[in-house]
């Protein structure tokens, strides 16, 4: 479907022109009708998929129709992180080009010049209000921001805000604003709080949920089957023989990100970390670098999974399982973007493999496994169904990982896995 199909007026289309935007993605086009009809709304849909404007272009469309008071605060947009605010806000840049709207960012720093440019924005009445949690209810407790006349109120990535501990914080945001008022909420889950949290703040919603996609056909996935304690000696034999470049480990906590991360600098090569215990002013820093090719290699959390927006990753690592297939279809989705091939890698213990079988499941394929160096020892076997989920190791080990798993075989260097006839593994 095309833009100029839905009911958005001149102003909007005339942007969208302008951005060379035509047609619509799924999602943007199931969603913006009920954001014009007025209705809450709940939409399940991944990071990539156009969320952003599924619900800045049918508010903005409904701001510049001049029904709304022009010195009042009448959009509010949450943001689980500054680098997604950050990005919300460049959008609505764009989209707004032709409409009397204006909008301010309000996030974190150490930058007491930027907390004013915020405070003057929110107290002037700014008509969108992109803010990351913490740095909104700082303002919110100085008491100069009116949320009273905020007509709507659009929590994106809600699924990561509650990851990162931000419920309390949302509904305590929730308290200042009017009870008429239309809610919006993006996740791309839907887990049991994310339901608990519409529940408590949405009316009556409509649901649009867009089945998870397969990740890009150009991805190139493997894994090892390993121990714990294997990991990290896996990741030296990748590194060892020619210094890697774009690339992105993703581990389960910031205590296994610091501890990848020193590993990795014993080593000497050029590694970050972007866990939650850094301030945002490094956390900022060290995405720059990354993005600036200073840094190789980036060992984070889950917390830059989302709404990264670097386009040559070339290699993404998971250091432990993702929990969920939408949490791995997110990870490797960060490499292989902008017609880039890309390499997909996990490791894989014994508490793992039931988790990384609904993976494959989901996949409708499996995995192919590389062996584990011989260097690093005995390795389990890959047997999912046979961990009991209860600590106790029901499968047998074998020598070096040489029978562990059905072709695997050797390395090539800088870490892309090659089959026993010395071609990567067939892209199914």
């Amino acid at each position: 479907m095309k833009f100029s199909e839905l009911q958005l007026n001149d102003q909007v289309l005339d942007a969208l022109e302008a951005m060379r935007f035509d047609e619509c993605t799924p999602i943007q086009e199931k969603s913006i009708p009920v954001i014009l009809e007025g209705r809450d709304l709940i939409a399940v849909a991944q990071t990539g998929t156009g969320k952003t404007a599924a619900y800045l272009l049918p508010v903005l469309n409904k701001l510049s129709e001049g029904n709304h008071p022009e010195d009042a605060i009448n959009c509010i947009v949450m943001s689980p992180t500054r680098e997604l605010a950050q990005q919300i806000d460049q959008q609505m840049e764009g989209f707004s080009y032709f409409m009397p709207v204006s909008s301010v960012a309000v996030y974190g720093g150490n930058d007491g010049v930027l907390f004013e440019q915020q405070k003057k924005g929110l107290m002037l009445g700014a008509d969108v209000v992109i803010a990351t949690p913490g740095r909104l209810i700082a303002h919110l407790s100085l008491g100069y921001v009116d949320l009273s006349r905020v007509s709507y109120f659009i929590l994106d990535e809600a699924d990561r805000m509650l990851d990162m501990g931000f419920y309390d914080d949302i509904m305590q945001i929730v308290k200042y604003l009017p009870k008429e008022r239309q809610t919006i909420m993006f996740s791309a889950t839907m887990p049991a709080k994310i339901q608990q949290l519409a529940n408590t703040i949405l009316n009556n919603p409509a649901e649009v949920k867009l089945a998870v996609s397969r990740p890009a056909e150009k991805i190139v996935q493997a894994a090892y089957v390993c121990y714990e304690n294997q990991k990290l000696g896996i990741i030296r034999s990748l590194f060892a023989e020619q210094t890697p470049e774009r690339v992105i480990i993703f581990a389960s906590s910031k205590l296994k990100v610091k501890e990848v991360t020193k590993a990795l600098k014993m080593m000497k090569l050029n590694v970050g970390e972007m866990h939650s215990d850094l301030e945002q002013a490094q956390r900022e820093e060290v995405m720059h670098e990354f993005k600036a090719g200073r840094v190789n290699i980036l060992v984070a959390t889950d917390i830059v999974a989302r709404g990264i927006d670097i386009d040559d990753i070339r290699l993404v690592i998971n250091y432990d399982v993702p929990h969920d297939s939408e949490d791995y279809v997110h990870r490797i989705g960060r490499t292989a973007r902008a017609n880039n091939d890309g390499v997909a890698l996990t490791f894989i213990n014994e508490k793992e493999q039931s988790n990384f079988k609904q993976i494959e499941n989901f996949l409708e394929k499996e995995i192919y496994k590389i062996a584990v160096p011989e260097e690093l020892g005995e390795a389990p076997e890959y047997k999912p169904r046979s961990y009991d989920g209860r600590g106790k190791r029901n499968f047998r080990s074998s020598k070096g990982g040489r029978n562990t798993n059905k072709g695997a075989g050797n390395k090539k260097k800088g870490g892309t896995p090659k089959g026993r006839n010395g071609r990567a593994p067939e892209k199914k």
